[in-house]
C-alpha cells in the first residue's frame, strides 16, 4: 500500500489559525481603518457644515423649535449684512498683514537659528536648545501679562520716557501686534530637526569652494528643507490669522482691530446674531482652508519627516 505523503499541502493550510488568510485579514483590517476614518471626518466636517448652513439661516430658522438643520429659506444676503455691520475689510487687511509679516519673519529667523544648532559646533549649543525646548513647555496663556507689561512700557514709544512712562509704549501700534510672537521655539526646533538629517558632505563640498557659511544655508541646505518651510508657514500664518486675545488687549481703535476680534460685534450681553457670526466666520475660515489644500502634501510630510527624527 502507498503511503500517504504527509508533505502535500492542502488548501486549508493556507489559512491561519483563526480560519482567515492574511490576505482576508489584511482587506478586513484595511476596511475597519476606512471606517474608523470615515466616522473621525464626519465627526470633523459636521461642525463646518453647520456652520455654513446656520450662516445661510433666517432668524426664523435659526429660533424655530425644534431646529432644522437644513434653511427653509436660503438668505444668501446674510454675507453682505455682515460685512456691512462693521469695517470687516479693514480687519481681514489688519488680519493679513500681521500673519504675513509673522510668517515671512518666523521663516526667515527659525531657519537661520534652526540651521545654527543643527550644523554649527559652538560651546553651549546644546544648553541653547534645551532653552528652546523648555520654552515649548510654557503655556501661550501665562506669556500675556508678562509681554502686555512690556509692550505698554516699552520706552521712548508712545510718549514714554527712557523709564517706559507717562504714555502709552506699542499699544494700538503695529509694533505690539507683529513683534511679540513673531518667532516661535516650535518653528526653530522643528527646522533643526530637518537641517541635522542633510548630509554633511553638501556643506563641506560648499566649504572647499569657498561658499561662505550664510551663502551654505541660503543656496545648499535650505532649497532640501521645502516641506519644513511648508510646515513652518502655514502653522505661523494660522496661528497669526486665527490670534484673538492678543490683538483684543493691545489695539483699542477699530483701524488696528483684527478679523477674529470684529466678529465679537455679533455677540453681545443679551443677544447673539448666530447668522451674521456664522457667516463673517465662515468668511474668517476660508482662507485658512483654501491654504491647507495647496500645501497639505507638504505640511503632512514635514510632521512625518519631524516624527521620524
Amino acid at each position: 500500500m502507498a503511503g500517504i505523503d504527509l508533505t502535500a499541502t492542502s488548501p486549508r493550510t493556507t489559512l491561519d489559525v483563526v480560519g482567515r488568510s492574511p490576505a482576508s485579514r489584511r482587506r478586513l483590517g484595511r476596511a475597519a481603518l476606512y471606517v474608523a476614518l470615515g466616522v473621525i471626518a464626519v465627526v470633523m466636517v459636521v461642525p463646518f457644515v453647520w456652520m455654513v448652513l446656520t450662516s445661510l439661516k433666517t432668524p426664523a430658522d435659526i429660533a424655530a423649535s425644534p431646529p432644522t438643520f437644513l434653511p427653509t429659506e436660503w438668505a444668501w444676503s446674510n454675507y453682505a449684512d455682515a460685512l456691512a455691520a462693521a469695517p470687516f475689510l479693514t480687519y481681514a487687511r489688519n488680519s493679513l498683514v500681521i500673519a504675513v509679516s509673522h510668517t515671512t519673519i518666523n521663516l526667515l529667523v527659525a531657519s537661520m537659528a534652526g540651521y545654527a544648532l543643527a550644523r554649527l559646533r559652538f560651546r553651549g549649543s546644546e544648553l541653547v536648545f534645551l532653552g528652546f525646548v523648555a520654552a515649548l513647555m510654557i503655556p501661550t496663556y501665562t506669556k500675556i501679562i508678562p509681554e502686555f507689561l512690556i509692550v505698554r512700557f516699552m520706552p521712548l514709544f508712545g510718549g514714554n520716557d527712557i523709564l517706559g512712562q507717562g504714555g502709552t509704549g506699542w499699544l494700538d501700534t503695529w509694533w505690539a501686534l507683529i513683534v511679540p510672537g513673531a518667532v516661535t521655539p516650535f518653528a526653530v526646533f522643528l527646522f533643526r530637526q530637518f537641517y541635522l538629517d542633510l548630509p554633511v558632505e553638501l556643506e563641506e563640498a560648499a566649504r572647499l569652494d569657498g561658499v561662505s557659511e550664510l551663502g551654505i544655508w541660503a543656496r545648499i541646505m535650505t532649497p532640501l528643507v521645502k516641506p519644513a518651510f511648508i510646515t513652518v508657514a502655514l502653522l505661523t500664518f494660522e496661528s497669526s490669522w486665527n490670534n484673538f486675545l492678543w490683538p483684543l488687549l493691545v489695539t483699542r481703535t477699530d483701524s488696528m482691530r483684527v478679523i477674529q476680534v470684529g466678529l465679537s460685534v455679533f455677540r453681545t450681553e443679551n443677544d447673539t446674531q448666530w447668522a451674521f457670526l456664522m457667516a463673517g466666520t465662515t468668511l474668517a475660515t476660508l482662507p485658512m482652508v483654501v491654504l491647507f489644500l495647496l500645501g497639505q502634501k507638504y505640511f503632512v510630510r514635514g510632521f512625518a519627516n519631524a516624527g521620524i527624527k
